[in-house]
């Protein structure tokens, strides 16, 4: 009988989310999907955080996936840019977690280094090795659905190994592991 697993890779993000899914039919990887969610349309940020959750909700009904690999916050410059990317990944997580499915975030550097082989590839070179890996015809005018989908393929190449990401198997699992985030 074949092992059959779904994989929602989300790229979060404020003005635009990308996501992607592939199936793992045994040790083969299938592309499914990638698409994105434009959030630029709305002005306050509690709307976009909203439709974050909406989405991310709608993909877990729609797919339902066994696990969800994240791409974590990167630290730049602009703190305020920092939180609310923060905020957004943390949305999209406690969808997930609202189901019970488990989540593990990726550094951005792993995920491009596992696609490509070169943690400072750009999103263009991203792109291009998943369009080869998964065999889709075009690639989208935004690449966030590709970093999406590079967040789910990076999972499936982690999988099995003993050390990849912080991996959440819920609320209490997520608590647990940060017991430096929870107030007292």
């Amino acid at each position: 009988m074949a092992q059959e697993r779904i994989i929602l890779g989300i790229d979060p993000g404020t003005t635009i989310m990308g996501f992607g899914l592939i199936r793992v039919v045994n040790k083969k990887m299938e592309f499914m999907q990638l698409n994105e969610l434009q959030l630029s349309k709305y002005d306050d940020h509690y709307t976009k955080l909203r439709r974050i959750f909406e989405r991310t909700i709608e993909l877990i009904e729609t797919h339902h996936p066994d696990e969800i690999a994240i791409e974590a916050p990167f630290f730049g410059k602009n703190v305020q840019s920092m939180l609310k990317l923060g905020r957004a990944q943390g949305v999209a997580m406690a969808a997930g977690l609202s189901r019970d499915i488990p989540i593990t975030e990726y550094e951005p550097k792993k995920i491009k280094m596992a696609i490509t082989g070169n943690g400072n590839a750009s999103k263009e070179q991203v792109a291009k090795m998943l369009q080869q890996l998964l065999g889709f015809k075009e690639l989208p005018k935004n690449l966030d659905s590709t970093d999406g989908l590079a967040a789910a393929v990076c999972h499936f190449f982690n999988s099995g190994k003993t050390v990849v990401g912080k991996s959440y198997s819920g609320w209490d699992a997520f608590v647990k592991q940060n017991q430096e985030r929870v107030k007292k």
